[in-house]
């Protein structure tokens, strides 16, 4: 009883006014002295949006956050309550405060049991108070990502199981830290040194190659000889045949998408029977991965288009080459030309008319740009569709690593076709979890996280491209089979609000605009969506964290990582102060890295 008394003489701060389900109306108490008070020589702040407030009921202590304050947290109710004395109603001080979770004994739970009523006292919550609040995580199923904000003795901790199993969102403006923040939640999960975890970060910028080097696997095109780095290879036989032939120029009729359509299912089955495949040839399509010689393919698709015929529409007439092709060199069969004046020899009668698409098409088969696709190493098909390394070693090696995080480096795509790639990426992993998802390999006993860095890119709102139906898909269903997704974005209204509604825990950065915060605060509980108000507040690398992965709505700092990702702004002042010594030598070996599209290597 002595401690309570106690409580109630230091940290008492007002009486509850009205209760509207979970939304409390606090009345501030006239004895006051000050709206900062000290308490054993810690000063507090009453009635900042975001703060916590306590109410103790008997054995239990309800907890809220403050989400008004002011003539704004004045209700009808109260206005109505106060008629006939208005001045003295605005004389007050009022606070609304949303209830998110109570203690009990010395654990911290979120929801309530009871509610409280009017008449109860709201107290302002102790350094104490914060310690039980933020404690009581289990340490080996919860990451340490940076401070509590309002105490920077406490460490601000998320719950891995519900960060993965109910997918996450991380938002902010650029220059936000919002880099920083994704790389400090991957190193604090490669730190707990895991046995077998599996994350996948797919980067379209390679911002994270340097910051989580020791701990990861990374996969990119171009890579220099002696570079611990592995080739990224995304075999061409594994994509879909809408996104393989937006691929490459040209218009295409549906009669000739369909007649390319056979000719690759033939492929397939032949090569199916090439390379000991285990599948019944009914159930071989133009999507299932299975590897075909696309140099093949064009080389015949264009060898029928350039045949000439000694008779008008007899396929038997065939003329005699002048010329030997090579498919594996793209070089055409050349035939004795076509009469222009209608006599001998005549044109193939039966001729598609996809010549100019099989031109770029070759074009694109030769650009050095594509080759991660069209050459991809071991996975490269022969003229017979033989391979020496099928798709099971590639998915072996981005998820089955021995290190904690294996990264994708997109950055040497092309950019008009990066959401193509990227969705192919996620349909073959999701595929493959889904397919095995009763196997050792399958996400329910493997969990699998995914990252997916610059998600607005290719999860843009009301897009039918493969990247964004993928997604969506995993977000409404990858948690039943182990997948896990954390979107990062700089633009959260350009998300698809689906998704984006499906993500558990959102980590908010600072925001500057008005319509991003509008869909940020459409995703999170509808009492606390006052609290992104604070957003284009924030300091950088600071954020607001709400949902699963919390135990109550938390404002942290996250820590700063010492090697910095590459999208952080360069010093200006300090670089412009340096004496460089710089001539046409360093232009012209630029030029040689921008022709052969290839990085200088750090």
């Amino acid at each position: 009883m002595l401690n309570l008394v106690n409580c109630k003489i230091h940290t008492e701060i007002g009486e509850i006014i009205s209760v509207s389900g979970n939304v409390l109306t606090v009345q501030m108490s006239d004895i006051l002295k000050s709206n900062m008070p000290i308490i054993d020589g810690i000063v507090y702040r009453i009635g900042q949006i975001g703060s916590f407030v306590k109410i103790p009921l008997g054995f239990s202590i309800l907890f809220g956050i403050v989400n008004q304050i002011g003539a704004a947290a004045i209700s009808d109710t109260i206005k109505e309550l106060y008629k006939n004395d208005y001045e003295n109603m605005l004389n007050k001080q009022w606070i609304n405060i949303v209830l998110v979770g109570e203690q009990i004994g010395t654990k911290f739970r979120r929801g309530i049991s009871q509610s409280p009523t009017t008449g109860d006292k709201a107290h302002l919550v102790t350094i104490k108070d914060l310690e039980v609040i933020y404690g009581g995580y289990n340490e080996e199923n919860s990451i340490e990502v940076g401070n509590i904000s309002a105490a920077e003795s406490l460490v601000a901790k998320l719950d891995l199981d519900k960060l993965v199993s109910r997918h996450s969102a991380i938002l902010g403006s650029t220059g936000s830290g919002k880099s920083n923040t994704v790389g400090v939640v991957l190193k604090a999960i490669a730190n707990k040194n895991f046995k077998s975890s599996r994350v996948l970060v797919i980067d379209p910028h390679g911002e994270y190659n340097s910051i989580l080097k020791d701990s990861s696997s990374v996969y990119r095109m171009r890579v220099e000889k002696g570079n611990e780095d592995h080739e990224l290879y995304i075999p061409f036989w594994a994509l879909p045949f809408k996104e393989l032939l937006e691929i490459f120029a040209g218009n295409l009729s549906d009669n000739n998408k369909e007649y390319i359509r056979e000719k690759i299912v033939e492929k397939k089955i032949k090569s199916a029977k090439v390379n000991e495949i285990e599948i019944e040839e009914e159930l071989i399509n133009v999507d299932t991965p299975i590897p075909y010689s696309i140099k093949q393919l064009w080389f015949e698709l264009d060898d029928f288009e350039r045949r000439t015929f000694t008779q008008a529409r007899k396929a038997d007439t065939l003329t005699s080459k002048i010329k030997n092709g090579d498919a594996n060199l793209l070089i055409s069969n050349e035939y004795e030309p076509a009469n222009s004046g209608g006599g001998t020899p005549f044109l193939n009668f039966q001729a598609k008319g996809i010549l100019s698409f099989l031109d770029s098409m070759r074009l694109k088969l030769k650009d050095s740009t594509y080759s991660f696709l069209f050459e991809p190493g071991e996975y490269s098909p022969n003229c017979d569709g033989k391979v020496e390394k099928d798709l099971s070693c590639l998915l072996y090696e981005w998820l089955g690593s021995n290190k904690a995080l294996t990264i994708l480096d997109l950055s040497g795509i092309p950019s008009h076709i990066m959401t193509s790639i990227s969705g192919t990426l996620l349909k073959v992993i999701y595929d493959t979890l889904f397919w095995g998802q009763n196997m050792e390999v399958g996400g329910k006993k493997q969990p699998l996280l995914i990252v997916l860095e610059e998600a607005h890119n290719y999860l843009k709102a009301g897009e039918k491209s493969i990247s964004s139906k993928i997604v969506q898909t995993i977000a409404k269903e990858g948690r039943k089979y182990g997948v896990g997704l954390v979107l990062v974005t700089q633009r959260p209204s350009e998300l698809d609000e689906t998704v984006l509604s499906q993500c558990g825990t959102i980590i908010a950065l600072r925001m500057n605009n008005s319509k991003d915060r509008a869909h940020i605060s459409s995703a999170i509980q509808d009492e606390l969506s006052t609290i992104m108000s604070l957003l284009p507040n924030l300091r950088t690398g600071e954020g607001i964290i709400s949902g699963e992965a919390v135990k109550i709505p938390s404002r942290v700092q996250f820590y700063k990582l010492t090697n910095a990702p590459k999208s952080e702004d360069p010093k200006v002042s300090i670089e412009w102060n340096k004496t460089k010594t710089v001539t046409e030598k360093d232009y012209k070996k630029l030029l040689i890295h921008w022709r052969n599209k290839r990085l200088e290597v750090e």
